[in-house]
C-alpha cells in the first residue's frame, strides 16, 4: 500500500514538473514550421530556435514579425512571447523576415541561406510592387531568377513557353507595353542564356546586387507630419533617415545619413533629428501612433548599429563564417574543376584515339596510291616500247600514252596530298596527346591542392570610440565625435565613386533594352512612379540610392523647411 501511494505521489510530482507549452507557427519565405514553446519563453528563446533550425548564423538581419491592427510589429528579444499583443489562438503565427538590409549584399551576406532568404524576400517585394523597379531592370532581374531556378539554359529543354506559368515581372510592367507573354519570354530568355555557368547562389547574388540599387530597396516608410502639419513620409534604411513627399517615394526631399547625425531624441510622439553640422537647425516631426513610434525607434537603433559595425573590423564570429564560406566555395569549385578536368581528359583520349585511327588509314591509302602511280608509270613505259606499225595504231597509242600520263599525274598528286594529310594527322595526334597529358596534370593538381585558402589573420580592433545609442526613459540619443564622422564621410564618398564605376556597364545594358522596347510602350498607362523615375533618369543619367540623396545645406541657424 505504501509503495502504491509513493508511486502515485511520484507520478503526480512528475506531472506537475512538466512545463506548459503553446504552439507557434513560423512562416519563412519558402516554408512553414511549427514549434512547441514553453509559456515562460522570451522572444530570444523562440528566435534562436528558429535560427538554429534554419542553420542561420547571420541573425542580426532578421526578426519575427507580426501584425497588430494593420500595424507591423517585431517580437522583442527580452520580452515574453505571450506578453506581446499577439493573438492567443494557437498556433500563434510569426513571419521570419529580414528586418534590416545590407548596404552591399555581396560583401555583407556570407551564408548561402542568408542570401537565399534575402533573394526571396526582395523578389516578392518587387513583384508585389512594394519596391519600384523600372521595366528594363525587371527583365534583367527576371533572367537571374530563371537562372537560379532552372540552371543553365538548354534550348532542347527550355523550349518556347517554358516560362508561361512563372511570375517574373510586376503586373505594372506587363500592362505598360503592347507585348505578348511570348515577347517577354523571348527577351528574358535572351539574357538568361548569357548567365551560363552561374550556380543558384551566384544568380541570386547577382539579383540582389542589381536590386539593392533600386530607390525603394530596404526603405521602411512611415506617415509623419512636420511642425506645420504638412503630411510627409519618413524613410528609414541602412544609409540613414530620409524625408519624402507622399507622392514621391523615389527621391527624398532631404536626407540625414547616419554619419552626419549628431543626435536623435524621441519623446512620446515627437522625434527630433540633430545634424552633426550645428549650423543646420534640428528637424522635428510627429507620428500618429505610439506603436509606429516604437517601430521607428527600433529601426533607427538597428540600422545605426549595423552602419557602425560595417565600418569596424569584422568580429571573430563573422571572420569564422567568412572562412567557412570560403572553404565551402573552394570545395565546390574544386569539385567542378575536377569534373571539368575529367571531361576534358575523356575528350582528349577520344580525340587521340580517333586521330590515330584516321592517321593509320590515311597512311595506308597514301601507300596504295603511290603503288598505283608506279604501276601507271610502268604501263606508260610499256606502251611507248610497243612497235607502232600503222598511223592509226600510232594515234591510238599516243592517246593511250596521254591518258596514262594524266592518270599517273593524278595518282602522284593524290598520293602527295594523302601523305601531307597523314603528316598533319600525326601532328594533330601529337597535340592531342599533349592535351591529354595537360588534362591529367590538371586533374592531379586539383586532387592534391588544399581544399580552401588559409584564413586571413584577425585584424587589430579599432579603438572603442564608436558611439552608440542610449535610451533614457522615452528618449533615444546618441552623440558622435567629429573626427570619427569626418573619417566615415571620406570612406562613404570613396565607396560612392567605386559604386558608380561598377554600375556603368550594367546601365549601358539596361539602356539597350529600354531603347528596344520603348516603341511598344503605352504612355497613357504610365504610373506616377514611372513618370518620376523617367524624370530622374533624364536629369541625372541614372537614378540610384547613391545619387538621389539630398543633404541639408548649412544656412546659418535657419530651420529646415520641408
Amino acid at each position: 500500500m505504501a509503495g502504491a501511494i509513493a508511486s502515485r505521489m511520484s507520478f503526480s510530482s512528475l506531472k506537475r514538473k512538466q512545463p506548459k507549452t503553446f504552439t507557434v507557427r513560423i512562416v519563412t519565405m519558402d516554408a512553414e514550421m511549427e514549434f512547441n514553446c514553453e509559456m515562460k519563453w522570451k522572444g530570444k528563446d523562440l528566435f534562436d530556435l528558429v535560427c538554429r533550425t534554419l542553420g542561420l548564423r547571420e541573425t542580426w538581419f532578421f526578426g519575427l514579425q507580426y501584425t497588430i491592427k494593420d500595424t507591423v510589429a517585431w517580437l522583442k528579444m527580452d520580452k515574453k512571447v505571450l506578453d506581446h499583443d499577439v493573438s492567443k489562438e494557437e498556433p500563434v503565427t510569426f513571419h521570419f523576415l529580414a528586418k534590416f538590409y545590407p548596404e552591399n549584399a555581396e560583401e555583407e551576406l556570407v551564408q548561402e541561406i542568408t542570401q537565399h532568404l534575402f533573394f526571396l524576400q526582395v523578389k516578392k517585394q518587387i513583384l508585389d510592387e512594394k519596391i519600384y523597379c523600372p521595366p528594363e531592370a525587371s527583365v534583367l532581374l527576371a533572367s537571374y531568377a530563371v537562372q537560379a531556378k532552372y540552371g543553365d539554359y538548354d534550348p532542347s529543354v527550355h523550349k518556347r513557353g517554358f516560362l508561361a506559368q512563372e511570375e517574373l515581372l510586376p503586373k505594372r510592367v506587363i500592362n505598360l507595353y503592347q507585348m505578348t507573354p511570348e515577347m517577354w519570354e523571348e527577351r528574358i530568355t535572351a539574357w538568361y542564356a548569357e548567365h551560363r555557368g552561374r550556380a543558384r547562389d551566384e544568380a541570386e547574388m547577382e539579383y540582389l546586387k542589381i536590386a539593392q540599387d533600386l530607390e525603394m530597396y530596404g526603405v521602411n516608410y512611415f506617415a509623419i507630419r512636420n511642425k506645420k502639419g504638412t503630411e510627409l513620409l519618413l524613410g528609414v534604411d541602412a544609409l540613414g533617415l530620409h524625408i519624402y513627399d507622399p507622392e514621391n517615394r523615389l527621391t527624398p526631399k532631404i536626407s540625414f545619413p547616419w554619419n552626419e547625425i549628431r543626435n536623435i531624441s524621441y519623446s512620446d510622439k515627437e522625434f527630433t533629428i540633430k545634424p552633426l553640422d550645428k549650423k543646420i537647425d534640428v528637424f522635428k516631426f510627429n507620428s500618429s501612433k505610439l506603436r509606429v513610434n516604437k517601430l521607428i525607434l527600433q529601426l533607427c537603433i538597428g540600422n545605426h548599429d549595423l552602419f557602425m559595425r560595417r565600418r569596424k573590423a569584422d568580429s571573430l564570429e563573422v571572420q569564422q563564417m567568412k572562412a567557412q564560406a570560403r572553404e565551402e566555395k573552394a570545395r565546390k569549385q574544386m569539385k567542378e574543376e575536377a569534373t571539368m578536368a575529367n571531361e576534358a581528359l575523356m575528350r582528349s583520349e577520344e580525340t587521340a584515339d580517333l586521330l590515330a585511327e584516321k592517321a593509320q588509314i590515311t597512311e595506308e591509302e597514301a601507300k596504295l596510291l603511290a603503288q598505283k602511280a608506279a604501276e601507271a608509270e610502268q604501263e606508260m613505259q610499256r606502251i611507248k616500247a610497243t612497235a607502232i606499225r600503222t598511223e592509226e595504231e600510232k594515234r591510238l597509242m599516243e592517246q593511250k600514252v596521254l591518258e596514262a600520263e594524266v592518270l599517273a599525274l593524278k595518282m602522284a598528286e593524290e598520293s602527295e596530298r594523302r601523305a601531307k594529310e597523314a603528316d598533319q594527322l600525326k601532328q594533330d595526334l601529337q597535340e592531342a596527346r599533349e592535351a591529354e597529358r595537360r588534362a591529367k596534370q590538371k586533374l592531379l593538381e586539383i586532387t592534391t591542392k588544399p581544399t580552401y585558402p588559409p584564413m586571413n589573420p584577425i585584424p587589430a580592433p579599432l579603438p572603442p570610440d564608436i558611439p552608440s545609442f542610449n535610451l533614457i526613459g522615452d528618449s533615444l540619443s546618441f552623440d558622435f565625435k567629429d573626427t570619427d564622422m569626418k573619417r566615415l564621410s571620406m570612406e562613404i564618398e570613396k565607396e560612392k565613386v567605386e559604386y558608380m564605376e561598377k554600375s556603368k556597364h550594367l546601365q549601358e545594358q539596361l539602356n539597350e533594352l529600354k531603347t528596344e522596347i520603348e516603341a511598344l510602350k503605352l504612355k497613357e498607362r504610365e504610373t506616377a512612379l514611372d513618370i518620376l523615375h523617367n524624370e530622374n533618369s533624364d536629369r541625372g543619367g541614372t537614378s540610384s540610392k547613391h545619387n538621389t540623396i539630398k543633404k541639408p545645406q548649412a544656412q546659418g541657424r535657419r530651420p529646415i523647411c520641408i
